[in-house]
This record gives C-alpha cells, sequence and structure tokens, in this order.
C-alpha cells in the first residue's frame, strides 16, 4: 500500500514480522558457518597470538626485575662505600685525637720533669764565702779542718797568731835560729818551709805565705805534736 503522504508503500504488521523472521535467521546462519570454521581449521592461529602474548609479558617483567636487580644492587655498593668510608674517616679521627693526646701528655710530662726533680733534689748550697781579712782566714781554715778531723778552736788559732805574727801574713823571722840554719819561719803562725810541706792539707794552696794554707797546716803539725793548736802557749 502505498502512503498517501511520502509516497511510500506502508509495510502491515505482517510484513514487519516476516522480515526480523528473515534477518534473524540469515544471523544465526552465519554464526554457525564462522565458528566451526574457527574451532576446526584455524586452531594454531587462535593459539598463535596467547604464545606470543605470554612471552612478551615474561621478558617485559624479567626486563624489570633486572633493572630492580641493578638499582638494588647499585644502592647496596653506594652504601657500602659510604660506610667505608666513614670508617675510614672514623679511624683517622680516633688515630688523630690519640696521637695529639699522647703528644700532649709528653708535653704535660715534660713539663713536669723539671719541676718534679727541683721539688725530690733540694738545691744545692750556695759556696760559702769568707771575708779576705783575719777573721775569715780562722774562719775558713776551722771548716776545713772540720772536715779532715783537725782539732783546734777559734781562739786558740787567734791567740797563738797574734803571738807569733800579730795577723801579718807575709811576717818572716829573719833573726832565731832557724834563720840560722836558712829555714826562717814564716806568715801568720810562722812555720818553717819543712815542716808547712809535711803538714800541707790537700786542698790548700801550696803557697806558705798563704793565710788559710799556713794556719791549717800549723794546726795540722800542732794536733800532731801537742794534741791541738788549743795547746800551744808559746814558741813551737
Amino acid at each position: 500500500m502505498r502512503s498517501p503522504i511520502s509516497g511510500y508503500t506502508r509495510l502491515t504488521k505482517v510484513h514487519k514480522l516476516s522480515a526480523a523472521g528473515v534477518a534473524a535467521a540469515g544471523i544465526a546462519a552465519l554464526a554457525y558457518a564462522v565458528v566451526p570454521a574457527a574451532a576446526e581449521g584455524d586452531q594454531a592461529a587462535a593459539v598463535k597470538p596467547v604464545a606470543w602474548n605470554a612471552a612478551a609479558f615474561g621478558e617485559t617483567q624479567q626486563q624489570e626485575l633486572s633493572k630492580q636487580t641493578d638499582a638494588a644492587a647499585q644502592k647496596a655498593k653506594a652504601q657500602a662505600e659510604a660506610k667505608k668510608k666513614a670508617d675510614a674517616e672514623a679511624a683517622a679521627k680516633a688515630k688523630a685525637d690519640k696521637e695529639r693526646a699522647e703528644k700532649e701528655a709528653a708535653s704535660r710530662s715534660a713539663e713536669r720533669k723539671p719541676v718534679e726533680a727541683a721539688q725530690a733534689a733540694p738545691a744545692a748550697p750556695a759556696p760559702k764565702t769568707y771575708a779576705n781579712n783575719l777573721d775569715g782566714w780562722i774562719r775558713e781554715s776551722l771548716d776545713i779542718m772540720k772536715a779532715k778531723g783537725i782539732p783546734g778552736s777559734y781562739n786558740g788559732i787567734y791567740r797563738n797568731i797574734m803571738r807569733e805574727s800579730t795577723g801579718n801574713p807575709k811576717a818572716i823571722n829573719l833573726w832565731d835560729s832557724n834563720a840560722a840554719k836558712g829555714i826562717p819561719s814564716k806568715g801568720l803562725l810562722q812555720v818553717i818551709d819543712p815542716t808547712f810541706k809535711a803538714y800541707h792539707v790537700e786542698g790548700t794552696s801550696w803557697d806558705i805565705y798563704d793565710p788559710v794554707a799556713n794556719i791549717t797546716a800549723a794546726c795540722n803539725y800542732a794536733a800532731k805534736v801537742y794534741g791541738s793548736m788549743d795547746n800551744v802557749n808559746s814558741a813551737y
């Protein structure tokens, strides 16, 4: 039937149903023809993409795993190198600290030693000085006599000096019996040369006119003959 408006024939309900049935039957036939063909004759083609995809996936995973392993190895290596460097720096610092401490200890020890030595060893007494006069000569002679074990006192020595020479160290007797023999008495205690040489005391001068040497030799002679210069009251 042709439509009075569009000029086309209007399809009835029966016609529509028939057309739908034909279309459905054609689709079913097409599906039946395609599926068996894929199942029977093209099985290898259907499996091939699956096998290729699995290999590609495995290779990709292996590459990713290798990258991760390399990164982990590099990180571990960097950490090991950093630890090694830190250990070396710590060891060097410890060594430097130890050497510095040893130097400081040695320096302190060297500074203490002179002080400790000074404290341990008492300072040597300053040399005793004597006046260059009769008093000083007698006192120096007495110290030598004491060290040598020669008896005598200040008063005994002084008394005999004043009688023999009146304190003149250059006095010489040119008129007594000794002078007549060519061996005059000399010095503070008027000692002749043979007596001075025989009773000379070590550590004093060999000059018979030396005051200390003259006194000490005379006292040594008096100690042997009279027991002490204190026992001499006249020419001896």
